[in-house]
């Protein structure tokens, strides 16, 4: 199957950046893509950077204004398209969430992005509340998704939840990047560990992983910050871990690849590691912390 992946710079303007966005989804079309992924909250800059009512005026409902848009274009071009987009689901309750639109143009299935950071430059918690979709793959014509989002890619408990309900592959429309303030040795310790954490999904899971950051500096209006730098580095990984694809760091990157949908089969036959899982020992996993009694420290 053919996947495009669109990083990309986003300006102010949120209607330039859907005419940028629907110019690069066409050429992937175009070069054969049967599926198309965007980076996360791509209508609009990433507002997470400072907490600040007036951007709940960006945040739109599902079905909406973006959904009927761009399922036109998936319609039209006969392609399956993964959004990422601010939800109104009710006044004074907003989601992170990914829409996965048919073929048809219609909504096949959403995703709300279940773990919230909350950090320097990442205030998430003031703008989402926290997903209660469940870890479901979306049912499409080219296959199960396992949509995830950015924050939730750190957590081997939600790509293994996807997995075991189907997953054909995981899918992380991203924004991450750096805090230009930090040293260069720091910078490069959070991009690799940012690499090294979605190749180890793909590695315990024995399944195809697809990133797509945003790329390019945008700056924090209130001033609090130094701004983020958004790496880049959109990548898709192979079921053995693998490195396919992996995008600049500092420019935009539009590209389709094709995946073989049935590599997973053969890795899981030579590395079992889900049959091989202890189902039967991992009660604790659902604990916060596992509190030692007084005995034992």
């Amino acid at each position: 199957m053919k996947i495009g992946t669109v990083q990309t710079f986003f300006a102010q303007d949120t209607s330039t950046n859907t005419t940028s966005v629907i110019k690069k989804i066409r050429q992937c079309a175009s070069e054969g893509a049967e599926l198309v992924i965007l980076s996360e909250l791509h209508n609009s800059r990433y507002f997470c950077q400072c907490e600040d009512v007036r951007y709940f005026s960006l945040a739109e409902t599902i079905p909406g204004a973006s959904t009927t848009l761009f399922g036109k274009v998936a319609k039209e071009l006969s392609i399956v398209i993964v959004l990422s987009l601010f939800e109104k689901r009710a006044p004074g309750l907003y989601h992170n969430t990914a829409v996965v639109l048919e073929k048809t143009g219609e909504i096949q299935g959403i995703y709300r992005k279940m773990h919230i950071p909350d950090d320097p430059g990442f205030y998430e918690k003031f703008y989402f509340t926290p997903g209660d979709t469940g870890f479901t793959p979306i049912k499409t014509s080219v296959g199960n998704l396992g949509v995830l989002i950015c924050w939730d890619q750190w957590y081997p408990e939600a790509a293994r939840l996807m997995t075991l309900a189907g997953a054909d592959m995981l899918i992380y429309p991203t924004a991450i990047g750096w805090d230009k303030n930090d040293s260069l040795e720091e910078q490069k310790r959070q991009q690799e560990a940012w690499i090294t954490i979605q190749r180890s999904h793909a590695i315990a899971n024995g399944i195809p992983v697809i990133s797509v950051n945003r790329v390019g500096k945008e700056e924090d209006e209130s001033k609090r910050t130094s701004g983020i730098v958004f790496w880049g580095n959109s990548m898709v990984v192979g079921a053995q871990g693998e490195l396919l694809y992996t995008a600049d760091s500092s420019k935009e990157a539009i590209h389709v690849i094709d995946i073989d949908t049935q590599r997973t089969s053969e890795v899981r036959n030579i590395w079992p590691f889900l049959r091989d899982r202890r189902i039967d020992a991992y009660n604790d996993i659902l604990k916060r912390w596992i509190e030692k009694r007084n005995d034992e420290l």
